[in-house]
């Protein structure tokens, strides 16, 4: 198995981000039911659910449901739309354009990385929205790059 690198980290973010964005449209487009169906495929092709929980820490969940590591808990957070999960408003569904990520470090060794930065959300209105994330990957099997960590939080306001 080949090392991962930088550029790898950045088609990892690249997927992950327009994915966001393909599920917006879907949703404005043909509803909650697409938005879930395209939210499903971004899930199995840019997370690891396959090799164990994922560590998902959203950043608009609070609570006794702050953390996701299960599949369902990370779709809820992008779809919204769960009786088992009501205080999500659905992240992924509020008509994203665009994604941009600024990278302050990552650390790569053989197949695992983890990349730390910040994240700019413009969204179909030109409303922007910044995050600051951590992305823990792994390769797997099959040499894709996983989302095995997914740290978000805003970023810090000073009183």
């Amino acid at each position: 198995m080949t090392e991962i690198t930088e550029q790898d980290l950045a088609g990892a973010r690249r997927v992950w981000g327009d994915a966001l964005i393909a599920i917006s449209k879907a949703f404005e487009e043909e509803g909650i039911d697409a938005a879930r169906v395209v939210a499903n495929g971004a899930l199995d092709t840019a997370y690891g659910f396959h090799l164990g929980p994922v560590l998902f820490k959203p950043t608009l969940a609070s609570g006794e449901q702050t953390f996701r590591t299960t599949r369902e808990g990370a779709l809820a957070y992008f779809v919204g739309h769960s009786e088992e999960y009501p205080g999500d408003g659905g992240f992924g569904i509020k008509g994203w354009r665009s994604v941009v990520a600024e990278t302050a470090a990552s650390f790569i060794q053989g197949d695992i990385a983890m990349w730390m930065g910040r994240v700019t959300f413009t969204d179909k209105n030109k409303g922007i929205t910044k995050v600051d994330k951590s992305w823990g990957y792994k390769r797997d099997e099959t040499g894709t790059l996983r989302i095995v960590l997914h740290h978000s939080s805003l970023p810090y306001q000073a009183d």
